[in-house]
């Protein structure tokens, strides 16, 4: 009786799951809009004075988001003093909503990537998961992996669309 081989895990493929680069923990959103007054000027005075006394606590050793929900104009130093403020309590700090810090921080993982264990190797990218993966995620892996890798196939092991083929 022959036995059944599995000839995806023999393959020598290589599967990188995009997911692994989106960020683990929970991004804060610090949101200007309620510093406002009436959600649509910033006096700088009120600003000044209310960031003083926000308490910054529940921002330690977290990743924060900074936007501004509101349709209005935000001079640039307003963020840069939100900035001052969670710079000595936060992991890190993103401009952006929510899915805007998630793209960021999975970018910023993929920057990290160590190159040397794809060098002329075959990979997959996966393209299905249980969290969407944002386009840049895969625009990013693509990127950093073209210069060094022999082939880069989309999907599943068993089912692939091939991407890029080094010549």
């Amino acid at each position: 009786m022959d036995s059944i081989v599995n000839k995806i895990a023999v393959s020598g493929i290589i599967t990188i799951d995009p997911v692994d680069f989106l960020p683990k923990e929970e991004i804060l959103v610090f949101d200007l809009k309620p510093f406002l007054f009436r959600e649509l000027i910033l006096k700088e005075k009120d600003f000044r004075e209310a960031l003083k006394n926000q308490d910054w606590e529940q921002y330690r050793d977290k990743t924060v988001a900074v936007t501004c929900s509101a349709d209005a104009i935000i001079p640039m130093w307003a963020f840069m003093l939100v900035t001052s403020y969670l710079a000595s309590v936060a992991s890190d700090i993103l401009f952006g909503d929510n899915e805007e810090a998630i793209r960021q921080s999975a970018i910023k993982s993929v920057d990290k990537l160590d190159l040397e264990e794809f060098r002329d190797q075959r990979l997959v990218l996966k393209g299905c998961g249980d969290r969407a993966v944002p386009a840049d995620v895969y625009i990013a892996l693509m990127k950093k992996l073209k210069p060094v890798v022999k082939s880069v196939m989309f999907g599943e092991p068993c089912s692939t669309v091939p991407v890029y083929k080094k010549k």
